[in-house]
């Protein structure tokens, strides 16, 4: 008898999980499919992306991350030029086709510490995702969304952030079979906080590539959420 209720418990909670998720629910399925051996808290390594848009040069980046070590840099090459920006535990560094540039001297060729910075967040927080979703300051909505976008069906969970994070709502959106993350979203918000609709980008992620045992996607592609017009891709280039 006591077999029996167990076996009648855990159908039922398998059951309100696969009718009713949590947004931590979704979030956990997500980490184990992308990070499956835990290995993003403590990354160390390099990938190349390659960047697109439409009128311009392409981008080629090489993209260090040592977490451990608090250390990021990144290489850009577009035409002729080549930028490194580095940050070694807080400390930035600045280099313009391999010579070292002083604060003076990078303000004239538009670079500088906070674009070094900027580059940081950007690529640790994108290419960290969906991990970085339990980073303090992240307020995941209780509530669980299904959105059908291009066709395709999502279990979908907003996000926001303490103010000393960031002001924008984010939305991302997950395969309801897989949990691997597709989609994700974004808004600009008024004074008062309140979400603008003509506002923000929507991404696509297409294709996977796995990088030190964690799974990425490979092609990011930007939109206007407005008037889904095409800003550029990002392609993570295996080596």
């Amino acid at each position: 008898m006591k077999s029996l209720i167990s076996t009648f418990i855990i159908c039922c909670t398998l059951s309100s999980f696969a009718q009713n998720p949590t947004a931590k629910d979704i979030l956990e399925k997500s980490i184990n499919y992308h990070d499956p051996n835990n290995n993003w808290k403590d990354y160390n390594g390099e990938f190349t992306v390659v960047m697109t848009t439409p009128n311009a040069a392409k981008r080629t980046s090489n993209i260090k991350i040592n977490l451990p070590k608090e250390y990021f840099s990144v290489t850009a090459k577009r035409d002729t030029i080549t930028t490194t920006y580095t940050i070694n535990k807080g400390k930035c560094e600045m280099r313009y086709n391999g010579k070292v540039v002083d604060s003076t001297k990078a303000e004239l060729k538009n670079m500088s510490c906070d674009r070094a910075t900027l580059y940081k967040n950007y690529y640790t927080y994108l290419y960290g995702l969906p991990m970085k979703l339990t980073d303090a300051g992240t307020n995941l909505s209780n509530k669980v969304e299904k959105k059908t976008f291009k066709g395709k069906n999502y279990l979908v969970i907003k996000v926001t952030y303490d103010e000393s994070v960031g002001s924008d709502v984010w939305y991302f959106y997950f395969d309801p079979t897989t949990y691997a993350m597709e989609i994700y979203q974004f808004f600009k918000t008024d004074e008062n906080g309140k979400e603008q609709k003509d506002t923000g980008e929507y991404i696509l992620l297409s294709e996977e590539a796995v990088v030190n045992s964690i799974v990425m996607p490979k092609v990011r592609a930007w939109y206007y959420n407005k008037d889904d017009n095409y800003l550029g891709t990002d392609t993570l280039v295996e080596d």
